[in-house]
């Protein structure tokens, strides 16, 4: 099992918003994840700077990253893309991280 990190960034003040989002989040989107292999996703928010840290376990191939193509994933972008920053196909604007440390 692989894990990876990512960050991206909020729009100032939607904190609340994103939240509702995704306590919300759309079954099938859900079920998407699950069947392509990503497993224990956490997304944290840095208040003062409105990055926001996800991290995910992977048991397949493709992280969430890499599901672009899919239809929902792509009604997903479209229906954040308000309240974050995002390349011109709306995807967020996402950087990978590097593990410097790891304690199990």
């Amino acid at each position: 099992m692989k894990k990876i990190a990512f960050k991206m960034k909020l729009k100032s003040g939607f904190k609340e918003e994103y939240k509702q989002r995704h306590d919300a989040i759309w079954p099938e989107l859900k079920e998407l994840l699950k069947e392509s292999g990503v497993t224990d996703y956490t997304i944290f928010l840095d208040d003062e700077t409105d990055i926001l840290f996800a991290v995910q376990k992977l048991d397949g191939k493709q992280s969430s990253q890499h599901l672009g193509s899919n239809a929902i994933v792509q009604k997903w972008w479209a229906y954040m893309a308000d309240i974050m920053e995002t390349n011109q196909d709306l995807s967020p604007v996402s950087v990978p991280l590097t593990r410097i440390f790891h304690l199990d």
